[in-house]
């Protein structure tokens, strides 16, 4: 099967992303850490994110080990799997741990000098924390493509002589998706984990009890909520967007070699459409980093402005490039396809700026419930939470309407079901447009990465005592790092949606290959042939689980942060009773031990949700058989998206609601409202920062497992 001269633009720009990535890796170091005090508070930060990582890694490793086991059984033994499958996922877990690493590790160094560039300017330290969250942006889409590439050329020289090559192909590498995710999923709750207990075992005896300001070196759980910013929101992001990255181009590839099946010169043009946008999208990526800039004394608006500037350049650039790929492939219906890699495109957009509204404290939901703050804590967490649910509606519509209008485009606006290939060609525009709202990860992921390196940026400050001026200056980067935080999750959630829904046809397309009498069956004919519709109590029960795994995954992840950090208070209670002369600034608090507590923490806490999360999909297929998978995965994707946006939002606008009483409004820091919104914060810390953001993980790895395991679920179902 001869390659198309185009692809191998897709190995390129891979690697210009990972050089642009280590040049501005290097640029980084060449800025100066500052004074002693400072060099040592971030060696600490780094020692501990460092330790972290390679814990999490052992117990993510013994669980690959045994997964790979189990491929290798299903693959040799039992012959219900593809041979390559075992190595594949173990590809996609390594290469999604690796850009979890390579971005903690440049967060961990950028922070300590974004706070001593904002002694200077407030430019200076946004330049520093942006273009080290671009190391990240640019390191996941690089190591991302890079893996696919690699793979589609192994596994082409393997297969390219053969009846259904590219489906074989393009199915069989989803599975290296399966092992990104799964990474992914620990990383994010293993991350989550680590970091809230810190982060609340700090606000409530220090900001609370003891009325210390936040970051103050007199408090022993600073520097593990330090440390706690970049392995869940760094390394966990990371790992978490690169699957969502990979998930939504190997979806889209898969759909396509089936969408095109009977059109042989069309069919690996509609394979490579997907990579090539997203190779593209890296070239443009790189333009709009290079425009974020700021001036000294911009607001929040102006921040905002700053990084929307880079990012909308970006998307405007990748929807006129699009016009231009798809044509110069000759697809059919190029100009129909384009539009729905737009409608992706707006649909982040607009789910990005709804974010915003509801979770800056730029605006009125925020500020409400900052100014709940003024009659008690409980005013705050039902404002809140009432704002959290409200704010699902936007991005839900907009994910209806992406859906519809992608799937028209690629249609040629005929909704009609019937006709051959109809629905898989209307799913690869779904797909296609998942595509396009993740075609400039490196610049949106940038944008995300940037907020913790600010969040240490300002305790580095704070515990070297720099000045107001100072602080001021990186609290303002702080509050942008959490509403474009808020913006990377609504990113991540809504590309989960639109990919999980490609990977439904995904998972059809593997049952036909597990089972060779249906391969020629149209969509609708699979259907009929299972019986999928809502009279079937299999489909009708696989949903109720599929919608109840959402909610106890959420469920176990905040009990989980909920006994870690009681463990983390209990611990910060004990050291200021225990070592005379802390809050009188005298003594050095046991800054190790609870680095410890929140270490062991996610190690024990992170595996139950985590295994589950594999579990629920193998054990449904094998009781339920297809029926039940399919409702599981529709029941899961539609609960689990809009939780996921409630969650992170009501937790992002809790967070800034307390910014914003910090700076001085309702009563200022240490005022009645202040306490209040500080125990919102803390009760909206695991919602936005674990089990919010895990959930558009879960939702693509029961899709990913379902796909790996449709061979075992087609032999050995009971029902």
């Amino acid at each position: 099967m001869t390659i198309h001269p185009l692809f191998w633009l897709v190995p390129i720009a891979s690697v210009v992303a990972l050089a642009a990535a280590f040049t501005f890796f290097k640029l980084m170091l060449k800025a100066d850490e500052g004074t002693p005090r400072m060099r040592e508070i971030a060696q600490h930060v780094r020692v501990g994110a460092m330790a972290y990582l390679k814990q999490q890694y052992k117990v993510v490793l013994i669980v690959f080990i045994v997964l790979a086991i189990v491929f290798s059984f299903m693959a040799y033994v039992l012959k219900v799997q593809n041979p390559w499958v075992p190595f594949a996922f173990l590809t996609g877990g390594f290469f999604s741990g690796l850009a979890g690493f390579f971005g903690m590790k440049t967060a961990t160094y950028a922070s300590g000098r974004t706070a001593n560039a904002a002694r200077k300017s407030l430019d200076g330290g946004l330049k520093i924390a942006f273009r080290s969250g671009a190391v990240m942006g640019l390191t996941v889409v690089g190591l991302g493509l890079l893996d696919i590439a690699v793979w589609f050329l192994i596994l082409n020289h393997f297969y390219a002589g053969e009846a259904k090559a590219l489906i074989i192909i393009t199915t069989t590498m989803l599975t290296f998706g399966m092992g990104a995710s799964t990474q992914a999923l620990f990383a994010r709750v293993g991350g989550g984990i680590y970091t809230k207990a810190a982060d609340v075992g700090a606000d409530i005896v220090g900001k609370v009890e003891q009325d210390i300001p936040e970051d103050d070196p007199r408090n022993p759980a600073t520097i593990a909520d330090n440390v706690g910013d970049n392995v869940g929101d760094v390394a966990g992001m990371g790992a978490d967007l690169y699957e969502s990255y990979c998930g939504s181009i190997l979806s889209t590839a898969a759909l396509g070699a089936t969408a095109f099946a009977l059109q042989p010169d069309m069919q690996m043009r509609a394979v490579l459409a997907p990579m090539l946008i997203a190779a593209v999208g890296i070239f443009l990526s790189l333009i709009g980093i290079f425009l974020v800039r700021t001036k000294e004394g911009a607001t929040m608006r102006d921040l905002l402005k700053s990084l929307a500037l880079g990012t909308n350049v970006s998307a405007v650039l990748i929807a006129i490039a699009t016009f231009g790929i798809l044509y110069g492939l000759g697809l059919d219906n190029w100009l129909g396809l384009s539009f729905s890699v737009i409608s992706g495109l707006l649909a982040g957009v607009i789910i990005g700026q709804a974010t915003e509204y509801y979770t800056s404290h730029s605006y009125k939901p925020t500020q409400d419930i900052s100014k709940a703050g003024l009659t008690g804590s409980a005013t705050v967490i039902i404002k809140g939470i009432g704002t959290g649910m409200i704010s699902t509606c936007i991005p839900v519509i907009t994910i209806c309407v992406a859906i519809l209008m992608s799937y028209l485009c690629a249609n040629g606006f005929v909704l009609d079901m019937t006709q051959p290939g109809a629905i898989s060609q209307g799913l690869y525009g779904i797909g296609i447009a998942a595509v396009g709202m993740l075609s400039t990860l490196g610049i949106t992921l940038a944008t995300d990465a940037y907020g913790p390196i600010a969040d240490n940026a300002g305790g580095n400050a704070e515990m070297s005592e720099l000045g107001e001026e100072v602080r001021h200056r990186t609290d303002a980067l702080d509050a942008l790092g959490n509403t474009t935080a808020a913006t990377g999750k609504g990113f991540a959630i809504g590309s989960a949606a639109l990919t999980a829904l490609a990977l439904l046809a995904s998972y059809i397309e593997e049952v036909k290959i597990a089972k060779p009498e249906l391969a020629d069956l149209s969509i609708p004919e699979f259907m009929d042939q299972f019986q999928v519709n809502l009279m079937n109590p299999r489909v009708l029960v696989g949903a109720f689980i599929g919608a109840m795994a959402a909610f106890l995954f959420c469920g176990l992840t905040m009990e989980a942060v909920g006994r870690a950090a009681q463990d983390m208070v209990q611990e910060v209670r004990d050291q200021f009773k225990r070592i005379a002369g802390i809050l009188e600034g005298k003594a050095t608090p046991d800054y190790r031990r609870c680095v410890e507590i929140s270490t062991r923490a996610a190690q024990r806490e992170m595996i139950v949700p985590s295994v589950l999360a594999i579990l629920i999909p193998i054990v449904t297929g094998l009781i339920l058989g297809v029926p039940g998978v399919l409702g599981l995965l529709v029941g899961g994707l539609c609960a689990g998206f809009t939780l996921a946006v409630f969650m992170a939002n009501a937790g992002g606008a809790w967070d800034n609601a307390k910014k914003n009483v910090e700076e001085g409004n309702f009563g200022g820091k240490g005022s009645f409202a202040h306490k209040a919104t500080i125990v919102g914060d803390t009760v909206g810390d695991p919602f936005k920062d674990t089990s919010g953001p895990s959930l558009n993980i879960l939702i693509k790895l029961m899709s990913m497992v379902s796909v790996v395991m449709a061979g075992l679920t087609v032999a050995y179902h009971l029902l």
